[in-house]
């Protein structure tokens, strides 16, 4: 497969272990080019009309982790909060001058 070379010739290669998977042409003419690090996907470099851009791979794992992580740290701060007595003096309506009991 003949790949546009001026298109190619400035992608991104900073790392010696980034794999680049077989190219790919797609019906509508886009040359679809996958990267991985090891064995786990990074993302495609996709080109169309002469123009090369970068799509990366979403881990969904990754960003529900975060978020239950994220969730769990807000509970327990939550109940730090609500358990632990502030280091003021409690001023309810006992001990006040002028109140009767």
């Amino acid at each position: 497969m003949e790949l546009p070379g001026p298109s190619i010739d400035h992608l991104d290669v900073d790392e010696a272990d980034r794999t680049f998977a077989e190219p790919y042409l797609t019906p509508d003419g886009t040359t679809v080019i996958p990267v991985s690090k090891g064995s786990r996907p990074l993302g495609v470099y996709v080109i169309r009309d002469g123009q090369a851009s970068w799509l990366p791979a979403v881990d969904g794992n990754r960003i529900a982790t975060i978020g239950v992580i994220t969730g769990l740290l807000a509970a327990v701060l939550g109940c730090l909060a609500v358990l632990r007595r502030p280091p003021w003096p409690d001023l309810a309506d006992h001990g006040l001058p002028g109140r009767h009991r």
